[in-house]
């Protein structure tokens, strides 16, 4: 969240005890880099010298309007915009949003509700995403380590194909329980998986290879005939 709370916000209204009061709770939460606005052009200006990393719009302004200058501001800003209106009704929320804003808060608001709101747009916008871990799991004396693709075992390590690799990690997601013949497909190939049932009959075999003592009396991946196949993981 430090990264966030470093970035630059630009309030425009026109009023000042409105922008002093959002100045303030903001500034209580951490945000300092924080500037100010009360006319449609000094907005524009700001906007292009600060280059601020997200704008709350008034939409009533006494030079222009709040949809005006987010036109203008698209013209050379990506910035995230949340609006600030008196102004409820569905039309226009709905043109603000339509024209790019993120959010539409209707006036009077809780602050807390604004900020929230704002921190929400701001961790979509600027968080950096989160790796996914991949599982590692145990079958039998292998270790199966999806983060790395690799089965793992005292004779050495394998690799799994991309296919292998995308049908394991749909079976440990539902481990125990049945996946269907489409539901694997589907992992593996995409929506266009019609007329891979045979191929994913030798990609299983495959992976039964790698994973199994015995490739051919399989203990953990296996066969419900005319359903599909699961994958049982021990102490999981």
């Amino acid at each position: 969240m430090e990264n966030i709370k470093n970035k630059k916000l630009l309030i425009v209204d026109d009023e000042q005890a409105i922008r002093e009061m959002i100045d303030g709770f903001l500034r209580k939460d951490g945000f300092t880099r924080i500037y100010h606005a009360s006319y449609y052009a000094e907005a524009l200006e700001l906007s292009r010298t600060v280059k601020p990393d997200i704008a709350i719009l008034d939409v009533m302004l006494p030079d222009g309007d709040g949809f005006s200058l987010l036109t203008a501001l698209r013209q050379f800003s990506s910035m995230p915009v949340l609006f600030l209106s008196a102004k409820g009704e569905d039309e226009d929320r709905l043109l603000g949003l339509g024209l790019g804003a993120d959010d539409y808060i209707v006036k009077p608001f809780l602050p807390r509700e604004l900020l929230l709101r704002l921190i929400a747009v701001l961790r979509r916008i600027y968080a950096p995403p989160k790796e996914e871990m991949r599982p590692v799991f145990t079958l039998g004396n292998r270790i199966i380590d999806l983060e790395s693709g690799m089965v793992k075992s005292a004779s050495g390590e394998q690799a799994l194909t991309a296919k292998e690799h995308a049908l394991l990690t749909k079976l440990h997601a539902q481990q125990g329980g049945i996946v269907t013949s489409d539901m694997l497909c589907q992992a593996a190939w995409g929506d266009d998986y019609y007329g891979y049932e045979n191929t994913l009959m030798v990609h299983i075999r495959r992976i039964r290879e790698k994973i199994e003592a015995d490739p051919s009396a399989p203990t953990s991946l296996l066969t419900v005939r005319g359903l599909g196949y699961k994958l049982m993981v021990k102490g999981e």
